[in-house]
């Protein structure tokens, strides 16, 4: 087994209070759930993120820790959190990679999957 393996999976869902379609305004919330698979344990530091809207236009989003948190995960611990992003289409992808550590200060990087955000279509 890994000592350094987690496993990533993240739920995504339009958020319409939040969008202003007229102005190209789209939001979307994410709900991250980083387990350690491994047998060491973890620390998260930092996120890189690439969305992609619907436009193929690329934004890239750097930043230490996740909602403010630099979570430790022991084997078998999760940590789940939820964010946000909006885009200037309907619909576009996230993918990214988090950058983390173990207690022996092994760096190590965890990819994150791509996955969608799509307003849901409505019919009038």
């Amino acid at each position: 087994m890994n000592p350094h393996e987690i496993s990533i999976t993240v739920k995504a869902q339009y958020l319409p209070e939040q969008s202003d379609p007229d102005n190209r305004q789209f939001a979307f919330a994410y709900t991250v759930t980083i387990r350690n698979t491994g047998t060491a344990s973890i620390q998260l530091i930092a996120r890189h993120w690439f969305i992609t809207d619907g436009d193929n236009e690329v934004q890239e989003v750097r930043g230490l820790g996740v909602v403010g948190q630099q979570p430790l995960l022991r084997t078998g611990e999760q940590f789940e959190y939820t964010s946000w992003a909006t885009l200037p289409t309907p619909a576009g992808t996230m993918r990214g990679e988090y950058f983390c550590v173990t207690e022996e200060a092994q760096f190590f990087q965890a990819p994150i999957p791509e996955f969608v955000l799509v307003m849901p279509r409505t019919l009038h």
